[in-house]
């Protein structure tokens, strides 16, 4: 469901006399939220390089600390990656691209071997435990696949979303976490997945299939690489998504406006949180496999803030700051700014809170959502209101600019929590 901003006036960005001097023009606000989407999505395509680089010596020398080695790669690219989800919804292209690299939930049986528990077949997916790793030839939709070599291209073009199945997630952060972890077998209780590095090893398999894990990992790890390379190159001097969210000054920021909201009400808040909550249902987490939720959701929320604020903090240390919407709103609305960037900061306080219970107290993200945890409910609601009341003054900064109606993403689970089932 969508919730639609009021229709609001034509967009005037003119700042009043006192206000001009100091106040930057929408285009270079647009122009530097650009340059922080590209140096944003360049460090994501560093730390894949680094993840890529790991997983080598993985295959290379199958061993548990080298499988650990990976697994702390994969968390290390996720935090630069996760900032860069508030440019979703509001840019067209990113927004047909995200689905390569982050989708979720997926099958896992798609991919791999999974426990009895899991189930043999679905009435949603006739892929369900399809297992490319253990059969090279498949049949999609009445079509035979030869999956005999595992590639790039075999999982980008014949296999993800296969049969028009969504969580037929053969590509991207998950697939990938899927492989290097395993499935989580616990359910609300401790523990995340505890795949062997055996699995690896074709000298001393375990999990049946080796080499084809094995190349499975290798490409999904370079077409992740890929994908990103491509989409990093986008918003460069010369990149489509540049120039498309520079075409226009209203256009570009309620693409802005439309990316912070739509990720903060809907999607965070709502498809990614709250919905967990009401289910009390670890798969309804994002990073299952890993137990890594807690960051994710962290740097998403810091995501949002940076593309208000104009600020981005590389992976090596190198600050990033410029005309920001935040600019503008301020010279129209001073006292909107403030309670936007309190709210911003109020949302981190509470994921921080999030990443408090899973990295100092052992209780990581999906034991929060049990049943039987009222406490940790609580924890995960009250990063929830937190977004829902940042999205208040999200449209609040949105009528202070005068920008025509745009839609915010909803979520049933936060609209309309009766079809909740």
């Amino acid at each position: 469901m969508n919730r639609a901003l009021p229709l609001l006036a034509a967009l005037s960005l003119a700042p009043t006399a006192a206000t001009a001097e100091a106040t930057p023009t929408a285009q270079a606000v647009l122009s530097h939220y650009a340059d922080v989407a590209q140096a944003s999505y360049e460090d994501a395509l560093i730390s894949a390089r680094q993840l890529q680089q790991a997983v080598d010596q993985l295959l290379a020398e199958p061993t548990e600390p080298r499988l650990q080695a990976a697994r702390a790669a994969w968390k290390a690219a996720r935090a630069p990656y996760q900032q860069t989800e508030a440019y979703r919804f509001g840019n067209t292209i990113v927004d047909e691209w995200e689905g390569k690299v982050n989708a979720w939930p997926l099958d896992e049986g798609l991919i791999d071997y999974v426990a009895p528990a899991y189930g043999s077949e679905s009435d949603e997916n006739p892929l369900y435990t399809a297992n490319i790793i253990a059969n090279p030839q498949l049949s999609v939709a009445g079509r035979a696949i030869d999956a005999t070599t595992i590639t790039p291209q075999l999982l980008a073009e014949s296999l993800h979303e296969a049969d028009g199945v969504e969580s037929n997630v053969a590509t991207g952060y998950h697939a990938i976490e899927f492989l290097l972890w395993g499935q989580d077998r616990n359910g609300t209780g401790p523990g995340a997945g505890d795949r062997p590095a055996s699995d690896f090893d074709t000298s001393h398999c375990t999990g049946g299939n080796c080499d084809r894990r094995a190349a499975y990992l290798k490409a999904a790890t370079a077409l992740l690489v890929e994908d990103l390379n491509w989409m990093s190159a986008q918003w460069g001097s010369d990149g489509a998504a540049r120039k498309a969210v520079l075409a226009e000054p209203k256009q570009g920021l309620s693409a802005i406006l439309t990316g912070m909201g739509s990720l903060s009400y809907g999607e965070l808040a709502g498809e990614r949180m709250k919905l967990g909550v009401m289910l009390h249902d670890p798969e309804e987490e994002h990073d299952c496999f890993s137990d890594n939720t807690h960051h994710s959701h962290f740097y998403d929320a810091l995501g949002i803030r940076n593309v208000y604020t104009g600020r981005y903090t590389r992976i090596d240390g190198r600050q990033l700051s410029g005309p920001s919407v935040a600019d503008l709103v301020a010279a129209r609305a001073p006292e909107t700014d403030q309670e936007l960037r309190a709210k911003l900061d109020a949302t981190l306080a509470k994921m921080q809170v999030l990443v408090d219970s899973a990295e100092q107290q052992g209780v990581a993200y999906d034991q929060l959502l049990a049943a039987d945890n009222p406490t940790g409910n609580a924890k995960v609601m009250a990063a929830v209101e937190a977004l829902v009341n940042q999205t208040r003054s999200i449209e609040r900064a949105v009528a202070a600019l005068e920008l025509d109606a745009l839609t915010i993403e909803g979520s049933d689970s936060l609209d309309a929590p009766e079809k909740v089932q």
